[in-house]
């Protein structure tokens, strides 16, 4: 799915969003500069694989937090964790670098991807601002849809407190 398709699909299924155009953007840094209505809602994508390429995961919280790979390894009992290439990312979800968000699962066919996504975003006000499969735009919408979403497709996904692995801030 591109932008486009993916705005129809949420129509479709009935999710309440909300669109924030912007340049495109190809890290957090970069996002910085963006004047989003929702900043603390903004979520940072991670897609790593262990080291044997058997395992797919994205990772995603809150945008002013580092993930520490050691830490989510102990805490979730995986072989060594590296970030996916690009290849990687093309071929799984549809995606380029800079494109990273949750809504590629939805290109994944083989439900390779599992999703870990940071609890906190369920909280009040339950608002997660993701990439739309570009990364020209943010898209605003409830976590528990999101996750709805990704779950109906086939992928595999898990909301995890990221204070408790020791994420850093």
């Amino acid at each position: 799915m591109d932008k486009r398709e993916v705005y129809e699909f949420l129509h479709i299924k009935g999710i309440e969003f909300e669109v924030t155009e912007h340049e495109a953007v190809y890290n957090m840094k970069e996002l910085d500069a963006v004047d989003l209505p929702y900043p603390e809602d903004d979520a940072k994508n991670l897609f790593v694989r262990d080291d044997k390429k058997r395992n797919y995961y994205l990772i995603t919280v809150k945008g002013d937090k580092r993930v520490d790979l050691k830490a989510f390894r102990k805490s979730f009992d995986t072989r060594p964790l590296r970030f996916a290439s690009e290849d990687d990312l093309e071929s799984i979800m549809g995606l380029i670098a800079g494109a990273v968000t949750p809504l590629g699962a939805l290109n994944d066919d083989e439900c390779k991807v599992h999703l870990f996504i940071d609890e906190e975003f369920l909280g009040d006000p339950g608002r997660i601002g993701v990439h739309p499969n570009d990364n020209t735009a943010t898209v605003w919408l409830q976590t528990q849809d999101l996750i709805d979403l990704v779950s109906e497709h086939g992928n595999t996904v898990t909301a995890f407190d990221a204070s408790a692995i020791q994420l850093v801030q």
